[in-house]
């Protein structure tokens, strides 16, 4: 069943949903579909930092543990060179 819907956008946002219905070959509605439901099953990250800090840890990605000693001495060594 279909349900038909009206809403504005913006010119660019059109643009948008032009271009990807003529590369994707399928009509604009079908883009709106596709965004909504990527939108629905991976949603955007939070934005409060320490959550995301949360999310990163859980994940288990990151630096590994040579590369992240090597980024703390680069900053401790530039730290000390703006204290003199």
């Amino acid at each position: 069943m279909t349900h038909r819907t009206t809403f504005a956008l913006d010119r660019e946002t059109a643009a948008r949903l032009k271009r990807l219905a003529r590369r994707w070959q399928v009509s604009q509605a079908e883009v709106v579909r596709r965004a909504v439901a990527q939108a629905e099953t991976h949603p955007a990250p939070s934005s409060d930092p320490a959550a995301m800090l949360q999310e990163l840890h859980a994940s288990g990605e990151g630096l590994e543990p040579e590369v992240a000693s090597a980024y703390l001495d680069e900053v401790r060594q530039a730290r000390r060179l703006c204290r003199v």
